[in-house]
């Protein structure tokens, strides 16, 4: 590859990547005290966008997303705790705001589920290993009348 070809390719990847940038959220907030700054870090990343499919509010660019980070901002500002601010946002928007539910009995299934499924592969694995029955099993297992037709056929197989 010639440094013209390179060159060449090398813009167009990068032509390419460039609005990837544009997607990114940009919000400033200022905080009056930098302890805020990390909580709102801390609960943007654990607050669910309720538009997106799967992406906190840190990352979306959706129009709710914005809102929550502006109303966010306001409650930390105004003192409120995280667990004031995390029940707010549930009694607002439903417990799949969280991306981490609490353990209820709305969620009971979400935080069991994957401990019962390991469990029962567990036992399946267990059942059916523990009644797999040895390959090349002995003579034994046959009939008596099954072990004399074996021993003739044997005998004819040797003869040919």
């Amino acid at each position: 590859m010639n440094m013209r070809a390179l060159l060449q390719w090398l813009l167009a990847m990068g032509c390419l990547v460039l609005p990837l940038q544009a997607l990114s959220v940009i919000e400033t907030y200022e905080f009056s005290d930098p302890a805020l700054a990390s909580r709102y870090q801390e609960l943007s990343g654990e607050l669910r966008c309720p538009k997106c499919q799967n992406q906190n509010i840190a990352d979306s660019n959706a129009p709710i997303a914005q809102d929550l980070r502006k109303l966010l901002h306001q409650q930390l500002e105004q003192g409120a705790s995280d667990e004031e601010i995390l029940q707010y946002m549930v009694d607002r928007y439903g417990e799949f705001v969280r991306y981490r539910p609490r353990f209820a009995g709305a969620t009971m299934l979400l935080w069991l589920a994957p401990g019962v499924l390991l469990l029962l592969g567990l036992l399946i694995v267990f059942l059916t290993l523990r009644d797999r029955k040895q390959p090349g099993g002995s003579e034994g297992d046959l009939s008596d009348a099954d072990q004399q037709r074996l021993r003739e056929l044997m005998k004819k197989a040797d003869k040919e």
